[in-house]
């Protein structure tokens, strides 16, 4: 099976959501207290932040990706807010994300992952740059 990644112009979110809902569930469940999927949704649904998708030939959706933009003094940077079912599964899929990426002004790629996803991200170049830890006050 051969994925087409994509990116979800703002005006066909509502046609999408009910086809990569699952897949942003199951992804935002491990950072529950930063983010619920109707506050995702919303982001997505204002265009504030960009929603990605993984497609096979017919169209079937297979993975997505939640993406907010974040610009910095040195670089302008995709944070990966949430990302589930295969997206970035192998190289030519990454390669596909990295270019759409790119396309939106992106210089870097950033996202908070758990110690497995960090694992596997290696592979495709990313490296840990800090820990995150934090406390209710």
């Amino acid at each position: 099976m051969v994925l087409t990644v994509k990116a979800v112009p703002t005006t066909y979110f509502h046609q999408t959501w009910p086809l990569v809902e699952r897949f942003l569930t199951d992804a935002l469940k491990w950072g529950e207290d930063d983010y619920t999927v109707e506050q995702a949704k919303t982001y997505l649904a204002k265009g504030d932040w960009l929603l990605l998708v993984a497609v096979d030939e017919e169209n079937n959706v297979h993975g997505a990706a939640a993406v907010n933009f974040v610009n910095m003094p040195n670089d302008r940077v995709a944070f990966i807010v949430a990302i589930g079912g295969k997206l970035i599964s192998n190289k030519d899929t990454y390669g596909q994300f990295t270019a759409l990426l790119k396309g939106y002004g992106a210089t870097k790629i950033q996202g908070a992952a758990r110690e497995s996803i960090a694992r596997l991200w290696t592979r495709y170049g990313f490296k840990e740059r800090y820990r995150i830890v934090e406390a209710k006050i």
